[in-house]
């Protein structure tokens, strides 16, 4: 049985979907595998995280849970279908809402729609008598009813163990892998390859992915039984580090070293951006520290990109500083400092 999703994350049951993913930023950066190398405790916490993220993102499953339809790992839950209190063997009620199903003005009782296909002790049809209990575990129609309701087969089919009732049928389960993937495939969205269960699989990573974010492979987990559908593939994103860029939400940053030339006359250079090289004007006198914008070359988020910025860097060369420093001495501006 999974985990109760709001109790790993921290919230409570009502919580909105803004505290819920806040939470699990948080917790996922807390218990990264990267964060703690080696420590498996952190590592199955992490698991346990991005499990109950995956399940309360998805709105329609959030509210069949929320009214006790499915359970935390997303099978149904049946209760019955007379209201509080009716369920299967609670209380001596029927799953009808009370009183004997089988019993005079049961729906399986004498006069009911399912009388004169067999009784308890009856060889055929019509055998069973208005005063018998029908006997749905030997009719092949009261099964079908009955696994096209609730995915269960009952009785004869199941009898093959020598036993009568219901026995659950369930979607296939959900599998779990985890993949590292490039800074610039989490940019700008890619294709990359999964391998689980013996499979390798083609998976769309959307641009804009997240460390910790799951991504959900409809149907490609465990088989279903009863001809119910399997499960998803449950793929856990961690995004490697680039050496250049950095990022903060949609916006993408990265350092520019600048000549003093280039500051001091104003400039046009190449710059490498995560979407491409561009041509960035470097304005006349600029200063290092100074941030530059190149819009939309950011994460390329469908319909709005983020944007790109970099830091000017002035880098004086390795050689040749005795010589500039000679020849600044005589300048008025060579002893300024910040804030004279």
């Amino acid at each position: 049985m999974a985990d109760e999703p709001y109790s790993v994350l921290g919230v409570s049951k009502g919580a909105s979907f803004d505290e819920v993913r806040k939470a699990y930023r948080k917790l996922a950066k807390q218990y990264h595998p990267d964060r703690n190398p080696g420590d498996a405790r952190a590592e199955e916490r992490f698991k346990k995280i991005s499990a109950a993220f995956s399940f309360l993102e998805d709105d329609g499953r959030r509210a069949r849970y929320d009214r006790g339809e499915i359970d935390a790992e997303g099978n149904p839950r049946f209760a019955g279908f007379g209201g509080s209190g009716a369920g299967f063997g609670g209380g001596g009620r029927g799953p009808f809402g009370g009183g004997d199903p089988f019993g005079p003005g049961g729906p399986f009782g004498p006069g009911g729609p399912f009388e004169g296909m067999g009784g308890v002790g009856g060889t055929g049809a019509g055998s069973a008598g208005r005063g018998a209990r029908p006997n749905p575990a030997a009719q092949p129609e009261f099964q079908e009813l009955f696994g096209d309701l609730f995915g269960t087969m009952m009785g004869g089919a199941a009898g093959r163990s020598g036993a009568s009732g219901f026995r659950q049928a369930a979607r296939g389960s959900d599998v779990r892998t985890a993949i590292d993937i490039d800074f610039l495939d989490a940019v700008n969205g890619a294709k990359v390859e999964v391998r689980a269960s013996g499979r390798t699989l083609s998976l769309s990573v959307p641009a804009g992915v997240e460390t910790g974010q799951t991504l959900k492979m409809a149907g490609q987990g465990g088989a279903g039984q009863a001809g119910l559908p399997p499960g998803d593939l449950l793929v856990t994103v961690s995004v490697r580090p680039h050496p250049v860029f950095r990022r903060d939400g949609d916006t993408v940053r990265a350092d520019l070293p600048v000549s003093l030339k280039q500051v001091l006359d104003g400039a046009k250079v190449p710059v490498a951006t995560p979407s491409g090289t561009v041509m960035l004007a470097i304005p006349k006198g600029a200063n290092s520290g100074t941030r530059l914008r190149v819009r939309g070359k950011g994460v390329q988020r469908a319909g709005a990109p983020g944007d790109f910025f970099v830091t000017l860097a002035i880098t004086l060369p390795e050689a040749g500083l005795d010589d500039l420093r000679a020849r600044l001495e005589g300048w008025a501006g060579f002893d300024w400092e910040p804030g004279q």
